[in-house]
């Protein structure tokens, strides 16, 4: 659960922001080019550690990752210039296309099973939600108390943890399973299935919203209410709560009514869309809150119901390999995160904070209605056999699909 995806602490600067906000131009440019620099790496890497992930298994390119961030946090507690801390922050992007992917993958491959699949991916959401919010404040904290050097230390025992756990589970060496597993579908295929595409695309808008805004809601908080360094700390906290109920209760709509998965992600959207234009009407910190939550509530509802649905979609249309397609996910997430710390301080220059989040708030509202297409993906039933996957005869089992859909239609 220490992993760390797009959306996961490792986005957000354990650092409190000790610069001025008006500290000239060059330093903000500067330290979003920083903040973007993980998720570009890993954008770049996925579509690679997907098609490694799905030739040699799920442990060993966790462990490298880890092994990767281990090296790259490190490397930050020393650091002593700004090329230095931006190769840690591109090595942290390198661990993450490794580690995120090929955890999640994991997760999926072991728990093959329905609702099983949901409440296990869900699990993960869950931790990924408490490094991502609850990682400032806590680094904040042990920041100015402890030194700039102890939170990197801490996360790097935390990478260390993470390995030596993972080897007593699951070494690489040991998983013989290898041999046999089917030749997964290459990720290029995958991307141009339009029920992934669709999936995708919901999976980058509705992270839009908290990528954008967390780059720039701390100065918008001190200019329009006066917001203490305190508020502007714990702002994104309170949110790791209606994450973790939304996660909660989307995996037991999904064990219950399995069909409307499309519906949860879609209800998600258009939560996120209403509380992102909320966010700029809010007068204080209490009021903020609010639409915070409802936007991390929202994006629960849409991870939880959509994660599981990439693996299905694999299951039936494709061959149930799934480094691929959750590289594809990673790189959604990571769309998001790259543009935020650029983009978002342009836009609210340009146009203003409140127009930025409107035009946030519209993109989620108007997708929303896109999940419609996924309607039917429940009832799709896998069409090729196991011998047809072992004798690499890939455009027959999409074209079995296409028959079989045209059959039923």
């Amino acid at each position: 659960g220490g992993n760390e995806r797009g959306s996961g602490g490792a986005t957000r600067s354990p650092l409190p922001a000790r610069y001025p906000a008006g500290a000239g131009g060059n330093e903000d440019v500067q330290i979003g080019v920083l903040f973007a620099s993980k998720a570009m790496l890993q954008l770049l890497v996925n579509p690679l550690s997907g098609t490694l992930i799905d030739r040699v298994g799920y442990e060993a390119p966790l462990l490298a990752g880890l092994a990767v961030m281990f090296l790259s946090t490190t490397t930050f507690a020393f650091a002593q210039n700004y090329a230095t801390l931006f190769t840690a922050r591109s090595l942290q992007g390198l661990g993450s296309a490794f580690a995120d992917t090929a955890g999640i993958a994991l997760i999926a491959d072991r728990y093959a099973e329905e609702p099983a699949r949901s409440r296990a991916l869900g699990t993960a959401l869950a931790c990924i939600s408490f490094g991502s919010l609850a990682a400032p404040p806590f680094g904040g904290v042990l920041y100015e108390f402890a030194g700039q050097r102890v939170p990197f230390l801490v996360l790097a025992c935390v990478c260390l943890l993470d390995g030596v756990l993972l080897l007593a589970l699951a070494p690489p060496w040991a998983s013989g399973a290898r041999a046999n597993m089917p030749v997964g579908t290459p990720i290029h295929r995958l991307m141009v299935d339009p029920y992934i595409a669709v999936v995708a695309g919901a999976l980058a808008t509705c992270n839009i919203p908290l990528a954008f805004l967390e780059p720039t809601i701390a100065n918008w908080m001190k200019e329009s209410m006066g917001a203490s360094e305190w508020e502007v700390g714990l702002t994104w906290l309170p949110a790791f709560f209606p994450h973790v109920l939304g996660v909660y209760v989307t995996v037991r709509l999904a064990a219950a009514y399995p069909h409307l998965q499309w519906f949860y992600g879609a209800l998600g959207m258009a939560i996120i869309g209403a509380s992102s234009c909320l966010v700029p009407a809010c007068r204080n910190f209490g009021q903020v809150i609010v639409p915070l939550c409802g936007i991390c509530f929202g994006i629960a509802l849409v991870d939880t119901a959509l994660l599981p649905t990439l693996a299905f979609l694999v299951d039936v249309r494709h061959v149930s390999v799934y480094g691929s397609v959750y590289a594809i996910a990673d790189i959604s997430y990571c769309v998001a995160y790259a543009l935020g710390p650029i983009v978002a301080g342009q836009i609210v220059h340009t146009m203003g904070f409140a127009q930025l989040n409107l035009g946030m708030g519209l993109a989620n509202v108007l997708y929303a209605p896109v999940l419609l297409l996924l309607k039917n993906v429940c009832q799709m039933k896998p069409s090729h056999s196991e011998r047809n996957i072992l004798l690499e005869e890939g455009p027959k089992g999409l074209y079995d699909t296409i028959k079989m859909e045209e059959r039923k239609g």
